[in-house]
């Protein structure tokens, strides 16, 4: 008999009875572990965990847009983070800063080609040139 076999003849209340039981010895062990800063809370349904979850990346989203970015320090991760800037523009900034040095207004950074006035008023309050 091969194995395939032998999970097909497996009945389904079975299989029913099994899951239940390793969820509850997953709730168990989560309910068991010790509570740290970092330990995920525990959810009663899938809805709930999801709306967690959701919110958790709508905070850090949040985070990550409000953060102000030296653009005389900031890397290319955090150059990307900016309204209207993705990796090309990012790269520019930082080949332009190794180039020419630190920029010594935000309104410099409309020097570095396919950046204008548009693009550093959309993240003037995000930007600075100073930490």
């Amino acid at each position: 008999m091969n194995v395939h076999h032998k999970a097909s003849s497996v009945s389904s209340t079975t299989t029913v009875t099994l899951t239940m039981a390793l969820g509850l010895v997953g709730l168990i062990c989560v309910a068991m572990m010790p509570i740290s800063a970092n330990a995920a809370p525990c959810f009663d349904s899938p809805q709930r965990a999801y709306d967690y979850l959701l919110a958790k990346e709508a905070s850090a989203i949040q985070a990550r847009e409000q953060k102000i970015i030296n653009i005389n320090r900031a890397s290319e991760g955090e150059l990307v983070s900016l309204n209207g800037i993705g990796s090309s523009k990012a790269q520019a900034i930082v080949l332009y800063r190794e180039m020419f040095g630190d920029f010594k207004t935000v309104d410099e950074l409309t020097k570095v080609k396919g950046i204008g006035t548009k693009t550093v008023e959309k993240n003037r309050e995000r930007l600075s040139v100073q930490d």
